[in-house]
């Protein structure tokens, strides 16, 4: 039986830079760096951003940029606040894609590894309630 998301992990091509970009972005707690051990598939860190587990694995070799995302839950009010560390890691902003009315809003941008991340305001129950809305409309 499923008990929920364990963890989530990202591939980069320089686990310090990305360490400071979580940090300073994401206000993650490093629990874990293995150094120069490799007791998975390369060096990795582990990091607690929002009370979830995020593993962090290092490859120089990064493929292109998908949709495929973790989205983390901001408040509305904070949407200028990440908007202006966004552009002071000098990250990539995707332009947001179109929404209904009552679904959030959403920061979307790469880290420097093509990782796509969003920071979104709404939760599924509003987006859940948007689309029924929409669905009995028509």
């Amino acid at each position: 039986m499923i008990e929920g998301v364990s963890h989530i992990t990202f591939v980069v091509k320089d686990l310090d830079k990305t360490t400071e970009l979580f940090k300073g972005l994401f206000n993650a707690q490093e629990v874990y760096h293995s150094g120069e051990k490799q007791f998975s598939l390369s060096r990795e860190r582990f990091f607690i951003i929002g009370g979830q587990w995020i593993a962090v694995m290092e490859n120089k070799t990064i493929v292109n940029r998908t949709y495929h995302h973790v989205a983390f839950k901001i408040d509305d009010k904070d949407v200028d606040y990440y908007l202006h560390k966004i552009n002071e890691f000098n990250l990539d902003i995707k332009p947001p894609r179109e929404r209904v009315e009552g679904e959030g809003y959403s920061l979307y941008f790469y880290d420097y590894d093509n990782n796509l991340f969003e920071l979104h305001t709404g939760t599924l129950e509003q987006r859940l309630v948007s689309y029924n809305m929409l669905s009995t409309d028509n």
